[in-house]
């Protein structure tokens, strides 16, 4: 069996300068499960096809790295020796892992104390030099974006557009395997880069084999939804870090995909994302980060609320990291392990009642 990464595969659909595939930057990333969620939509109340994008099964545990491999290979190619970005978690590891491959060295800037463990240990594990700065994802951005434009650093967030085209291969895959667009596609929205990108990749396949256009539900935490809000949240703040963002970069394109698509965007509570993550793990063996739980928590709402009616629909969720990711949100939370002398009656005891 041959394993491709996602330029291998989609290079040749991908807006990327020529420089670009002749160094290329792999770890064989995408090609990640469609998984059929038949007892989560059950729950739901039935009556329509639901898939579970499981985009935590990436090399670094989130859909970062799709958008990343296009981003340092390009870097590279126009020989580049380092590249930077400002982070909640995901994209810093993603960065780091990717640089650590290209022989580059990588800059990570995060909000202090809002980055969980899962994330600041995968970037730090890779080599980068990560930076804490005292305020928001936002303002770490900003220092970013100044940097890069005063020294010859590669800056790697979303606002380089060749993260872009190696993000909407997801798009791509998803009607590979379906042989169409789904009806509707939920993910979460933080810094609404996917959402780009999952858009731009169905409208491309669409002009390219027919296969339809999906209808988009992007879902931010309550505590920070800009989007739905309507302005700016100088302090977003939500158990969801990876997508705790207030001035999201991509926001016009992102109003832009959920209405040319006739979709929205909503927001849902913590206790709804918490409630689904233990909802889908429970009930599908799939275990994502708060964050990657959003889509559905969104989804639940809408059905719940009769926004829309599922029946007949196929609906694609798209899970963005793994629960390994923030592996706290759980620990945090979870009750006292049961403790039992090494005896057959204890433990009888307790699993027998």
């Amino acid at each position: 069996m041959t394993y491709q990464g996602v330029l291998s595969k989609y290079g040749g659909l991908l807006d990327l300068p020529p420089h670009t595939s002749a160094s290329a930057v792999s770890l064989l990333e995408g090609n990640t499960p469609l998984i059929r969620a038949d007892n989560l939509a059950r729950r739901l109340g039935g009556g329509f096809e639901l898939f579970i994008k499981y985009e935590g099964l990436n090399p670094t545990g989130s859909f970062k790295d799709r958008g990343m491999t296009a981003a340092v290979s390009e870097a590279l190619g126009r020989s580049a020796l380092s590249v930077i970005c400002a982070s909640t978690g995901n994209t810093a590891a993603s960065a780091a892992a990717y640089a650590a491959r290209a022989g580059m060295k990588s800059v990570v800037l995060i909000p202090q104390g809002k980055v969980a463990a899962g994330k600041l240990a995968g970037a730090a594990a890779y080599g980068a030099k990560v930076i804490q700065i005292e305020g928001s994802f936002d303002d770490a951005l900003t220092m970013v974006i100044e940097i890069s434009n005063k020294h010859p650093i590669c800056l790697v967030n979303s606002i380089n557009p060749y993260r872009i085209e190696g993000q909407k291969t997801a798009a791509f895959e998803i009607c590979d395997v379906l042989e169409s667009a789904p009806d509707w596609l939920c993910l979460p929205v933080g810094n609404a880069g996917n959402i780009t990108a999952y858009w731009a990749g169905f409208k491309q396949y669409d002009k390219l084999k027919s296969t339809g256009l999906p209808q988009i539900l992007g879902v931010q935490a309550a505590g920070a939804a800009p989007l739905v809000l309507g302005h700016t949240v100088e302090n977003p703040e939500t158990v969801a870090t990876a997508i705790r963002i207030g001035r999201p970069a991509r926001a016009e394109q992102a109003l832009q995909a959920a209405q040319e698509s006739n979709g929205r965007i909503i927001a849902v509570t913590d206790q709804e994302i918490l409630n689904m993550q233990k909802m889908l793990a429970e009930l599908e063996g799939i275990w994502v980060e708060p964050a990657s739980a959003a889509g559905l928590a969104g989804l639940a709402l809408e059905i719940a609320a009769m926004a829309f009616n599922p029946r007949g629909k196929r609906i694609v969720a798209v899970c963005t990291g793994h629960g390994l990711k923030d592996p706290e949100a759980i620990t945090d939370r979870m009750s006292a392990p049961w403790v039992v002398p090494p005896k057959l009656a204890a433990l009888e005891e307790i699993i027998l009642g």
